[in-house]
């Protein structure tokens, strides 16, 4: 079963964490949220979420994938965390999967993990740091090998889907997306 690590910063986007583990999970993908410190940790929406460990001791396991929720400050939190930097780089270097959605792509540029690749973001979120060679689209959903980015809120189910199948299959992906009940435009 594959392994994935969402990490919760005091400031994250609930909307985007919420969607990304609820639709992992119901895939069957092992998900661990980990706070940056121990205990609660309070969204960008000021509601209180209970990550199911914190990093520290989050680090002691290896994971398939980590995915980054965006919010401010969140994101900056991410990107200002050195574990944070230091693991997304060993998971770029081991070829796993490093994902991002909304701001919480400026903690892939921080790490160097966006330069060279097609990207996106929420609007106006990444300065030039980190984006040697990076294009930047203002598609939903972007793949660059194993870095996967998002815009915002409103594309998280999107980006939980692609998630699914990049780690599963394209059966898994379209029976939760099935059980979503999302209409079809």
């Amino acid at each position: 079963m594959p392994s994935v690590l969402v990490p919760l910063a005091p400031g994250f986007e609930e909307l985007e964490a919420i969607t990304i583990i609820d639709l992992l999970r119901r895939a069957g993908i092992d998900v661990v949220s980990a706070g940056l410190t121990p205990g609660p940790v309070r969204a960008s929406r000021a509601t209180v979420h209970i990550p199911d460990t914190d990093l520290n001791t989050a680090l002691f396991r290896e994971y398939d994938m980590v995915v980054l929720p965006g919010g401010l400050p969140g994101s900056d939190h991410l990107a200002q965390d050195p574990r944070l930097i230091s693991l997304l780089r060993r998971m770029a270097t081991s070829g796993r999967f490093t994902a991002a959605i909304c701001a919480a792509p400026r903690a892939l540029a921080a790490a160097g993990l966006l330069a060279g690749k097609r990207a996106t973001a929420y609007p106006g979120c990444l300065g030039p740091v980190g984006l040697i060679g990076t294009t930047l689209v203002e598609d939903p959903v972007v793949c660059d090998g194993k870095v996967i980015t998002s815009r915002g809120p409103g594309t998280a189910m999107d980006f939980a889907l692609t998630l699914i199948e990049l780690l599963t299959d394209g059966a898994t992906r379209q029976r939760v997306e099935a059980d979503l009940q999302r209409p079809k435009f």
